[in-house]
Parts: C-alpha cells; structure tokens; sequence
C-alpha cells in the first residue's frame, strides 16, 4: 500500500511563544479534503507552512508522500505539492500567461525555455479559471479577484499531487469562489489531496470531508466533517454562539 500523501505524527508547532499545536497525528489520503478552522491569529498560516515543508515544526515528524518533508529536494517537493499563499504580488512585470508559467518551473531543468508542453499545461489552467482570453495582459491592470484566479492557475500548471491553500477564495466573488473550489474537486477525483484554511463555514461544510479545529492556545480537535461542524464545536472555536440550519439539503452555520 502506498504512503498517503502526508502525515504527521506527535506534531507540535509554535510562532512567537504561542502554541499552535501540539501532539498532532494527522493522515491526509489521497482524496481528501481537510479544511483547518480557527479565529484569527490562532496560527492556520503557520500550521499551513509546517505542513508544506516552508517552516520547521517545534516537535514532531511531517512525511509527503512517506519521506519526511526536510529530506526532499526543493524541486522535487515542488512537482509534488503545491502552495496557494493568502496573498500574492509580483515583483516584476508580468503577462497573465507568464504568471501561469511560473507553476511549471519545478518541471523544467535549468535555465531551459518553456516548452510545448508547459505552455499548453499553462493555458490550460487558465482556461479552467476562466482567463485564457487575457494570457497577454499585465497582471498589474488585473483586479484582486482576476490576479486569485492568476495565483490558482499558476498552482494548478504545477499539477502536484498535494494542494495547500491559504483562504483560497480571498478577494473571489461568490460565483467564482464556488468554481474555484469544484476545480479543487476535479483535482481530487483525480487522486490528489487538498488542505486548505477557511474562514467561510459554509464553504468548509460544502467541500470538505475532514476538518481540524484549532483553539488558539495548543489545542486542537480532528475528524470528519459531519463531527466536527456542530453548534456545540464552532462555538466554542469562534467564542460565539454558532447556528446551524438546512438550505437545499445541505448543512449551513451563522452567528447568534
């Protein structure tokens, strides 16, 4: 049986003397989609970054794909895992289509060109994301929700087997938020895993089958979704009382 594409075990993570987590067990399959909840400043992010090799963790083991993360070449870990920060700029003057490019780096050698097959893995992408008619603009005169879907195209070029996301529907508007989370989908029917941070419990209720709660001071509860959502759970997360309520079959959470 192949490895799953990440695990952790005893894992501890902290930033600034706070604890993040501690004593975390997790198994991520192929699949799956795990979406880690919590208040601002609870350490989503950094947790995030552990999990995809960019930062150490305090204690504990993180393994991609049964090989722990430190031990991975950086372009290797590359083509198999892939990042959605929270947000993203571009230093240098850049074609919507050379933006998408970006994601096929790890799959080239040295200072080779793009090729045939770059190129179309690239205008692929950003015909998912709706885009492909504006490969040839700038992406300094696109707006905040055009350069998201840029960013998510540029990650989906990269086509790695593990996703990580950093409030992937940030400056997306409704419409677009539901597409790009199908597009997260079709990548797991295609065996691929998904771990993303969320603030949108509707969203989390929609998309994702396990979910990982993270209460600000170490603690944290895993499981699947159908546990974790509960009234009783996201109150005590969110310090406010939470409702629960069926629309078209389907779970929904507001505020009291």
């Amino acid at each position: 049986m192949s490895a799953p594409p990440l695990r952790c075990r005893g894992l501890e993570v902290a930033i600034g003397g706070k604890l993040v987590c501690a004593a975390l067990d997790l198994d991520v399959a192929a699949g799956a989609c795990w979406a880690i909840l919590g208040l601002n400043g609870s350490g989503k992010t950094t947790l995030l970054h552990v999990l995809a090799g960019l930062r150490r963790p305090t204690a504990g083991t993180v393994e991609v794909a049964g090989r722990p993360v430190r031990d991975w070449p950086g372009k290797a870990l590359a083509r198999t895992r892939g990042l959605l920060a929270q947000d993203t700029s571009d230093p240098f003057p850049l074609t919507v289509l050379e933006a998408a490019l970006a994601g096929r780096y790890p799959h080239q050698s040295g200072w080779a060109r793009d090729s045939a097959q770059d190129l179309a893995a690239a205008r692929e992408a950003l015909a998912r994301v709706g885009l492909l008619e504006l490969q040839g603009r700038d992406c300094a005169t696109l707006s905040g929700g055009e350069r998201r879907r840029v960013a998510a195209a540029a990650l989906l070029a990269q086509q790695p087997a593990l996703y990580f996301l950093d409030e992937p529907t940030n400056h997306l508007d409704p419409h677009h938020q539901i597409a790009l989370l199908d597009l997260l989908a079709q990548e797991r029917h295609r065996g691929a895993a998904v771990v993303m941070t969320l603030h949108d419990l509707n969203l989390a209720a929609r998309y994702a089958g396990h979910v990982l709660l993270l209460f600000g001071d170490g603690e944290c509860a895993r499981g699947p979704a159908d546990a974790m959502l509960t009234e009783e759970s996201l109150s005590r997360l969110y310090g406010h009382p939470m409702r629960m309520g069926e629309v078209g079959g389907g779970r929904c959470f507001l505020p009291a």
